[in-house]
């Protein structure tokens, strides 16, 4: 089984035309797959778009009472993927943006990735496009050497990822208690979660991009103070170094 996670935040514009256009890939993949959307308490009309799909599509709608952010959506996706699969080894969760940034096209090419063998599959960076987005990318760098993170050809801070889901109930075993798996925003988060997977990952991969010309439903809501104040954040968290002690030491 294929899982689709997908944290969303006012996105009424593009769940739609996304859930239709996983859709029509999925399919003609012949692809046993389910889509998961967790709804950040959306206040624009999404969960009646939402409601639409669930007549069309493998779905499970989860809904957050009040908005508790990016990391808290995609660690309810990562939760909820873990416990419905019967079988992690064989079972997967993609993550990706609801807002069309991340191109729904390279989807089948993780899954051909998947069942060739990688645990961990992602896509390669793309140059920034933005002198903000720059900022942000000198930031990541900083924070990548600091903690010493997993060296790869792919962009540690992407939500665009493929996990296989043995991997993502290791790291969630690994938790004290009932602490979150997650606490950093943003492209925070995703690092995060990365160095979280990465002691488990016997074999990752990476894919080129594709891009979509003349895609675009909504203005950017990136902030590059913002991210990079997430950044700096995640670099001083305790709970990140343990996971990055953790990753040197299967490494060693």
């Amino acid at each position: 089984m294929i899982y689709i996670g997908l944290p969303v935040r006012n996105e009424r514009h593009t769940i739609g035309p996304l859930l239709w256009r996983i859709r029509e890939l999925l399919y003609g993949e012949r692809r046993e797959f389910h889509v998961i959307v967790c709804d950040d308490a959306s206040d624009d009309g999404t969960g009646d778009s939402l409601a639409k799909y669930t007549r069309v599509l493998p779905m499970t709608l989860l809904h957050n009472a009040t908005s508790e952010g990016y990391a808290a959506s995609l660690e309810r996706l990562v939760r909820e993927a873990v416990a419905r699969s019967g079988y992690p080894k064989r079972d997967a969760l993609v993550t990706m943006q609801a807002d069309f940034s991340d191109p729904p096209e390279c989807v089948p090419e993780l899954l051909r990735r998947f069942e060739g063998g990688g645990d961990l599959v992602t896509v390669a960076p793309v140059a920034p496009s933005s002198n903000s987005r720059r900022i942000v990318r000198w930031g990541a760098g900083l924070f990548a050497r600091s903690v010493r993170a997993p060296e790869s050809d792919h962009d540690p801070y992407a939500s665009l990822r493929l996990y296989r889901l043995f991997m993502l109930g290791r790291a969630l075993d690994d938790l004290d208690d009932d602490s979150a798996l997650l606490t950093q925003q943003g492209w925070a988060a995703n690092a995060e979660l990365l160095l979280r997977v990465w002691p488990y990952t016997r074999r990752g991969e990476t894919i080129e991009p594709i891009t979509v010309s003349d895609r675009r439903y909504r203005g950017s809501r990136f902030r590059a103070l913002q991210q990079l104040r997430a950044l700096l954040r995640a670099e001083r968290d305790p709970r990140v170094r343990k996971a990055v002690e953790r990753l040197r030491e299967t490494a060693a």
